[in-house]
């Protein structure tokens, strides 16, 4: 990433989308602060670059990954799991930024979680053709607390089922700077994104950039 990716865009007004019960899409709700995300984020990629992981089976991930906070999502041969250490680095994941928790805090109140503190931040690149197939976050401890989710860049095709994996999805176009947040009764609803569009956005170039918020511990 080079620092002309990281120019701001101009504001919005937020606007609120029901996606499910208990899960809602905040359209541009992190505009206000982008400039900010970004630039934290160029430091955390800096410290923490972004890496293609593999499944326990084996699959590389079309996914590039990193993380930030107190601990990290990471995927082996070992399995899925959250570790408070880099693999590749051996050192602590980068600290979260305190621009990324309180816009994680104001999302989770917006939605209706209030008093949501992350511990953990996932970060997903997507480039074309980069995709995540349904699936269901639960390797955190404590599933009371909600899922809140940043998407910058290149829109996507955000697909969110049910709590049966067979359950059909229904899909929502996420466009740069919108929020998703989903807790209660869809927390463990299964979800995923399309393969990415090819595409040239005005801030991050060919590319998704997502931050997910969880508490994992």
């Amino acid at each position: 990433m080079t620092a002309d990716l990281f120019e701001a865009v101009p504001d919005v007004r937020p606007s609120r989308e029901a996606m499910a019960d208990g899960a809602v899409l905040l359209r541009g709700f992190a505009r206000p602060v982008e400039s900010d995300l970004l630039a934290a984020l160029r430091e955390i990629v800096a410290q923490a670059p972004f890496r293609h992981m593999f499944t326990p089976g084996g699959h590389q991930m079309s996914v590039a990954m990193t993380n930030c906070g107190n601990f990290g999502w990471v995927t082996d041969r070992g399995g899925y799991r959250y570790d408070g250490v880099d693999p590749d680095t051996a050192k602590p994941w980068p600290a979260m930024p305190l621009v990324f928790r309180e816009l994680a805090l104001r999302a989770a109140a917006a939605g209706g979680f209030d008093g949501f503190v992350p511990d953990a931040c996932l970060i997903n690149r997507y480039e074309p053709g980069a995709r995540m197939s349904l699936h269901q976050d639960k390797d955190e401890n404590d599933f009371g607390a909600p899922i809140v989710s940043v998407s910058l860049g290149l829109p996507a095709i955000f697909m969110f089922g049910g709590i049966r994996r067979s359950d059909r999805p229904r899909r929502f176009r996420l466009e740069h700077a919108d929020i998703a947040v989903w807790g209660g009764p869809s927390r463990l609803f299964f979800h995923g994104v399309a393969p990415l569009a090819d595409g040239e956005h005005a801030v991050l170039g060919r590319q998704r950039v997502n931050l997910t918020f969880r508490k994992a511990r």
